[in-house]
């Protein structure tokens, strides 16, 4: 492709992007698609001689856009929000569209730097110390993994650089029965092993029991094993609970282990300083992981690693070999030796693209916004019989149970998801079902271990209206389900 041909497609694609985000909020929520539907408009074999860019097009319009869930839609509520402001989707094309590659600053000096200085504008964004540094990772996953690796090297002692740990005492890592599944996948590659990896329970607005790590701890210590690192969650993913960080922190100092926080959804809320109390004890850990590209709204994937000691984090994941060294070695940061990656995206374009367009301010509005609606919601809820909300709802999302006179406990389960999925299935909004223990039906005759359906209120384009227009089609749905045994719209 020419930078002719380029030009006039561009201008074709940048166009069917902005008519999508125009249209997108009368289409159906989640995609109508069946498994297959997409693959069987796509060839066996690749072709042999160049379509035409209008050919493209037009597929995208046939068979992409349709078969779509519509993660931008006003009524998307599943999940957490993967919110892509236009202004970072430019900020995404030029980044492609340079085509820059990171090996170290030699390679692209403009790469680096922007790097340096968006993660630094995050780093003031949230309220943190000159203390921390910060790198561009792509998700959340691989920071966790990095943060488990510098762990694991400050209490093995960097065994990577002998035999590895395997002479070294039995290593262990903590989270809650809440955290994310990435942790223990994040434990797992970096070779603790199943048996190292303590799951501890919650209080009932699903915090992590500091008691219970207590115990957990000792009883590991007693038995010879070395406590290493403790990951503290604020946002879990099922119920959005901020575990007490202050206090996870102290036992990290007391039991000489790495203190990592998963603020991969709730990060975002801190660009508010009203919603810092919510971290608090945050300058006394050695890592953080948070997601622009979930609520904040850079465009998939972005994401930020915050780590105080960053001489740690080089002589963890650095090599250097000869054709990679140049004169400014030293004098500016190597991110590969910041990461697993040897070559990385030029990522900071498109957050300094976002935030540039944006500006922090609006940024703000946008966030307080959802957090009014979603206690909007909440009071409807506690106002209304039969309906509950059975978690804090600390940031934008709300665990909702719905239990009619006409359902019996043990059809409750049951019951929740059908209303949950006729919701989905209808395109009217996309709603997320999960289990956990209800606090409530601890010590009762019911199983505490219920099915609820999570609203996660923040896509950029939800307004009032629309969390309005939500609690009207729960409460149809519901009721529909409650009445026939079969859920349908009214």
């Amino acid at each position: 492709m020419t930078p002719d041909e380029f030009r006039k497609t561009g201008h074709e694609l940048i166009e069917l992007i902005a008519a999508y985000r125009e249209s997108v909020s009368a289409m159906p929520v989640r995609s109508k698609a069946q498994v297959g539907d997409v693959l069987g408009h796509l060839t066996e074999q690749p072709p042999q001689a160049p379509d035409s860019p209008a050919d493209l097009i037009a597929d995208i319009n046939k068979f992409v856009i349709p078969n779509l869930t519509h993660w931008q839609h006003p009524s998307f509520h599943a999940y957490f929000p993967a919110n892509a402001e236009l202004s970072g989707v430019l900020g995404d094309l030029l980044s492609s569209g340079l085509g820059q590659l990171g090996l170290n600053w030699q390679s692209s000096p403009p790469l680096t730097e922007f790097e340096q200085r968006t993660c630094d504008w995050l780093r003031q964004m949230l309220g943190l110390s000159e203390l921390w540094h910060g790198v561009v990772q792509d998700t959340a996953s691989t920071a966790t993994l990095v943060a488990l690796l510098c762990a694991r090297e400050r209490s093995a002692d960097f065994a990577q650089m002998r035999d590895g740990f395997r002479e070294s005492a039995e290593l262990v890592v903590y989270s809650s029965v809440q955290g994310h599944s990435s942790i223990v996948k994040a434990a797992l590659l970096a070779g603790f092993g199943q048996h190292a990896l303590r799951s501890c329970a919650v209080n009932d607005d699903f915090s992590i029991d500091i008691q219970a790590l207590r115990l957990s701890l000792e009883q590991d210590v007693a038995a010879g094993k070395k406590p290493c690192a403790i990951v503290a969650c604020t946002g879990t993913t099922a119920t959005t609970a901020m575990d007490d960080i202050a206090a996870v922190a102290k036992l990290c100092k007391e039991f000489d282990c790495w203190c990592h926080v998963d603020g991969a959804m709730a990060g975002s809320a801190m660009i508010l300083p009203e919603m810092r109390h919510l971290w608090e004890g945050i300058e006394q850990v050695d890592s953080i992981v948070f997601n622009p590209h979930k609520w904040l709204g850079v465009v998939f994937d972005c994401s930020v690693y915050f780590i105080r000691d960053k001489e740690h984090l080089v002589r963890v994941m650095s090599t250097n070999p000869s054709y990679l060294q140049t004169a400014a070695d030293g004098e500016a940061p190597n991110y590969r030796d910041w990461g697993i990656p040897l070559g990385r995206r030029f990522r900071a374009m498109k957050l300094w693209w976002m935030i540039r367009c944006e500006g922090v301010e609006r940024l703000q509005d946008r966030l307080r916004r959802d957090l009014e609606n979603a206690r909007w919601l909440e009071q409807q809820i506690e106002d209304t019989p039969h309906w509950r909300v059975i978690a804090p709802v600390a940031l934008q999302t709300l665990c909702v149970v719905h239990e009619p006179p006409g359902v019996g406990s043990s059809q409750l389960d049951d019951y929740t998801q059908r209303w949950c999925e006729a919701i989905n299935n209808s395109g009217q909004a996309m709603l997320t079902p999960a289990k956990v223990i209800d606090p409530v039906l601890v010590g009762s005759e019911r199983d505490p271990n219920i099915w609820m359906v999570r609203v996660s209120i923040g896509s950029l384009s939800t307004e009032r209206e629309h969390v309005e227009r939500l609690w009207q089609v729960m409460q149809d749905y519901s009721n529909s389900a409650s009445n026939a045994n079969d859920p349908k719209h009214p």
